[in-house]
């Protein structure tokens, strides 16, 4: 018998799943309430699991639960068990170090010199390397997360003061990772070397913040101070704040696919409005694949700023064809096999009267197994289109990611093992058209993509991963691999 919940989770499983966000905030008495509505906001970073840690002047107090935020933090209970004026949290999207309680950030711990929390988001490639090597000196690991690695490299680092062992211990790994930390007396933010994953200060009337995106800055009226720079580490205490650059220079990298599809289109990161360049990734598509239509449809959500930009420069009508239901979730029903049929109906309902008769141009942000494509195609045929193209607003999604991001090992992803004509013939489309590399990179603004050293992170675009990753080397199934790996996401 199929139970909705499984036809969900194959839907799920054939989109890149959010990596996560973090949220800190220190000199506010209503610490605790701050972070909850920032992740809020950065929900859609993760909606597995969620935890807060903060800290009265006396002792830390910890919150971790399974759900979505605004069903668990905003009980008064929970609430008002988070006292003090500093607090970090994290919202989670298990990537490959497997759901459950033990899982849920931040981590805290009693170190020598009294407590440290930390939430992490991204994906250390050198974690299990490091775990082997700690645990042949005695240290326990109670969680599978890449986190917890850092917990133990900072506790058991000879420097002398906290600062020096942060430090020491975020030289030790390598991937992607925005942290956020807090101790009694102060709270830390850090950024990769490379910049992969995005970390922001903000301002609340003289109450620092850090976080993932700006849109958590918006929600609770606070000021966008700047970006964190790639490799930069910021301390904040009662006085004041102070940047630090523990790691040697690199030519930064940040995440491309944040443009595309993770962060939210109200967000600024890096500079640059991520609604604006999905419209630009929508007009540089239309440039590209011109197509004979009626209408452009985006495939909602992710889909409609790029499916705006394209019907703008293409001068063909935009129309919402497809009406997403917001309100999916976990469902008590024990529906028979039929519920096998209704696939992406769960999630999606064609237009008829905006579709039938048409042609139809279809604007998603990628594909990755097809499988969902597949359906979505169909559900727009059966309304009674005239003919179905899709344009995708990125390359093709032919690589994994190991920074933070949950995809499937490479052989589940489509555009690994078919060509762009087999992967219409198999989504059943009568055409389909990729954004190519440097169209994407105009788009957020560059000439062109540097083939010698790229300027953004593209590895699942182009398979060139800007670190090493040395745990996953010399293995042909990285997912199974990965799923004995950890992630901090």
């Amino acid at each position: 018998m199929a139970d909705a919940d499984d036809v969900l989770s194959a839907e799920a499983d054939d989109h890149f799943h959010d990596e996560c966000g973090v949220f800190g905030i220190f000199g506010r008495q209503d610490a605790a309430a701050i972070v909850t509505l920032g992740l809020h906001a950065l929900q859609h970073r993760g909606q597995e699991a969620a935890g807060i840690v903060s800290y009265d002047g006396t002792q830390f107090h910890v919150e971790r639960h399974v759900g979505l935020i605004g069903d668990t933090f905003t009980k008064q209970r929970v609430i008002d068990s988070l006292q003090g004026n500093r607090a970090i949290g994290h919202t989670r999207y298990a990537t490959t170090g497997g759901a459950g309680m033990r899982n849920i950030q931040p981590f805290f711990a009693e170190l020598a010199d009294g407590g440290f929390a930390v939430a992490h988001n991204g994906n250390l490639t050198n974690a299990m390397t490091v775990q082997r090597a700690l645990q042949k000196q005695g240290a326990i690991f109670s969680s599978t997360s890449d986190t917890e690695t850092l917990l133990h490299l900072v506790a058991t680092s000879k420097e002398r003061d906290l600062n020096s062992r942060f430090i020491d211990a975020v030289r030790q790994v390598e991937g992607a990772f925005s942290l956020v930390a807090m101790t009694a007396k102060k709270m830390i933010g850090c950024r990769d070397p490379l910049g992969i994953r995005p970390l922001v200060l903000g301002d609340l009337d003289g109450a620092w913040i850090l976080a993932s995106e700006t849109c958590a800055l918006d929600i609770i009226g606070a000021r966008f101070v700047r970006d964190l720079k790639p490799g930069e580490m910021v301390v904040v205490t009662s006085k004041g704040i102070e940047s630090l650059f523990p790691f040697e220079p690199q030519k930064t990298r940040f995440c491309i696919f944040e443009y595309v599809y993770f962060a939210r289109p109200d967000s600024s990161v890096e500079g640059r409005n991520v609604y604006e360049v999905r419209k630009r990734i929508g007009a540089e598509l239309a440039q590209e694949n011109p197509v004979d239509a009626d209408i452009v449809v985006p495939v909602p959500d992710s889909g409609t700023p790029a499916a705006i930009g394209f019907s703008q420069a293409a001068g063909i009508p935009f129309e919402l064809g497809i009406i997403r239901n917001h309100y999916v979730g976990r469902t008590f029903i024990q529906p028979g096999d039929s519920i096998r049929h209704m696939g992406v109906k769960l999630k999606h309902n064609a237009n008829r009267r905006m579709i039938e008769g048409k042609r139809v141009v279809l604007v998603d942000d990628s594909i990755v197994r097809g499988t969902t494509s597949q359906k979505i195609v169909q559900m727009v045929r059966d309304a009674g289109a005239k003919e179905v193209h899709m344009r995708i607003a990125s390359p093709p999604t032919s690589a994994s990611c190991f920074y933070g991001v949950d995809t499937p090992e490479k052989s589940k992803l489509l555009a690994s093992r078919m060509s762009v004509e087999e992967m219409a013939e198999f989504i059943r489309v009568d055409s389909l058209g990729f954004l190519s590399i440097n169209g994407l990179y105009r788009a957020v603004g560059e000439a062109s993509r540097d083939d010698e050293q790229p300027q953004f992170c593209d590895a699942c675009f182009t398979g060139q991963y800007p670190t090493r990753l040395l745990d996953f080397e010399g293995h042909d199934n990285v997912r199974t691999l990965s799923l004995l790996a950890t992630s901090g996401s």
